[in-house]
C-alpha cells in the first residue's frame, strides 16, 4: 500500500486544473505593483502582476526586455575583460555617434560624424562612412569629406527623405543587434556577468567569449523561437516561480508547471484568454460561457457543432454532475440478458 501512495501523483478524478487555478489566482490578488530598478538597464522593470499578465497572455515582447549573459569562466572574476566583453556587445548606432541634419528645401541629409566618438566606441571612421555608403545602394549620391557626409537623393521626395534620415539613425555600426546598456553585475558567488537591455539570444550565443548554456532573457518568444516548445515550457515555469517568489508568495511549482503545459501543449505559445485557450475549447457552451456568448453560439449554429459535454462548463451550465471526483465513475445495471 506504501508503493502505491508513493507512485501515485495525484487522485484519479481530481479537479488538478480549478486547483491550479485558485492556487494562482488568489496570491494574484495579493501582489503589489512594485517595480525594481537596474542602474542604467532598464528602469521600472514589471515585477508582480503586470509580469504575470505579460507571461500568461504570451505578449510578443515583455515591457521591459533583460538578457543575462554570462562569460566563459575563466573570465568570471576577471572585472576588466568582463567590462571589455560587455562593451563590444553592446549594439552601436549611427545616432549614437553622429548628428544628422535635414534639409527639406535642398533635398538633401547633412551627416556630422563624431571622430573621438567613433574611436573611443572602438570603431573605425573608414568602415563607418563604407557601411553608410553601402546601405545607400545607387539611389542615393553620397559625399564625404572629413567629419561630413552630404547624401542627396536623385528622385527622392520629402517623404522618403525622412524615411531614409530614421532608417540612417538606427543603422547598426558594430556590437550585436538589439542589446543596449550592457552593465556589470556581481552575483552571490563574486562572480561577474553582463545584465543588459535588449534582446538578441542568437547572435549573443555565438560569441565566442560567452558560455551559451547560462545566458538568459525575459523574452519568452525569442526562447520558443531558438530553442522550440520545451524550452519555453521551462521558460514560463521560472519566469512565474521568479514573480511568486519576489512577491513572497509560496506556490507550489506543480500549479505552474501544468499552467505551463496547458499553453505550451500545441507545440506553440498559446495565451489564456478568448483569443487563446479559452477561446479554443472544444466545447460551445464552455466558450459561450467565457465571453463573446452571442458570437459563439451563432457561429456554432453555423457550422453545426455538436457539445460532448466532456467538460465542468457546459454540465454545470445545464445542471449535469461534472466528470470530476465521484463524477468521473460511470455505473452500469447488469439486465436479465447480461
Amino acid at each position: 500500500m506504501a508503493t502505491v501512495k508513493k507512485e501515485m501523483k495525484i487522485t484519479p478524478g481530481e479537479a488538478a486544473g480549478i486547483i491550479a487555478a485558485q492556487s494562482l489566482g488568489e496570491p494574484g490578488t495579493q501582489m503589489t505593483l512594485r517595480t525594481f530598478h537596474y542602474a542604467g538597464v532598464a528602469e521600472q522593470v514589471p515585477t508582480g502582476l503586470p509580469r504575470m499578465i505579460e507571461i500568461v497572455d504570451a505578449k510578443k515582447e515583455p515591457k521591459k526586455v533583460l538578457t543575462d549573459i554570462h562569460v566563459l569562466a575563466k573570465w568570471q572574476k576577471d572585472e576588466k575583460k568582463v567590462r571589455e566583453i560587455a562593451k563590444s556587445l553592446e549594439e552601436l548606432i549611427l545616432d549614437d555617434v553622429s548628428m544628422i541634419l535635414e534639409n527639406f528645401q535642398k533635398k538633401h541629409i547633412m551627416i556630422r560624424l563624431d571622430k573621438k566618438g567613433i574611436e573611443d566606441e572602438g570603431a573605425d571612421m573608414a568602415e563607418v562612412k563604407k557601411l553608410i555608403k553601402t546601405f545607400l545602394g545607387s539611389d542615393y549620391n553620397m559625399k564625404s569629406q572629413r567629419e561630413k557626409i552630404l547624401i542627396k537623393g536623385k528622385r527622392a521626395t520629402l517623404r522618403q527623405l525622412r524615411k531614409l534620415t530614421n532608417k540612417l539613425r538606427a543603422l547598426h555600426i558594430k556590437g550585436i543587434k538589439n542589446i543596449q546598456k550592457a552593465v556589470i553585475v556581481k552575483d552571490e558567488k563574486g562572480n561577474y556577468f553582463i545584465r543588459a537591455g535588449g534582446s538578441n539570444l542568437a547572435d549573443v550565443i555565438e560569441r565566442p567569449e560567452v558560455e551559451p548554456s547560462k545566458c538568459y532573457t525575459n523574452n519568452i518568444k525569442q526562447i520558443y523561437e531558438l530553442l522550440g516548445v520545451e524550452g519555453v515550457r521551462n521558460a514560463i515555469v521560472l519566469e512565474l516561480m521568479t514573480v511568486m517568489e519576489t512577491q513572497g508568495l509560496d506556490v507550489d511549482v506543480r500549479h505552474i508547471r501544468l499552467l505551463a503545459d496547458a499553453m505550451t501543449a500545441d507545440g506553440e505559445i498559446t495565451s489564456i484568454g478568448r483569443h487563446g485557450l479559452s477561446g479554443k475549447k472544444p466545447s460551445v457552451l464552455a466558450r459561450a460561457a467565457f465571453e463573446e456568448t452571442v458570437k459563439h453560439i451563432i457561429n456554432a449554429a453555423i457550422r453545426g457543432e455538436e457539445d460532448q459535454l466532456s467538460g465542468v462548463t457546459e454540465n454545470i451550465l445545464i445542471g449535469q454532475p461534472v466528470p470530476l471526483g465521484s463524477g468521473v465513475v460511470r455505473l452500469r445495471m447488469k439486465g436479465p440478458k447480461d
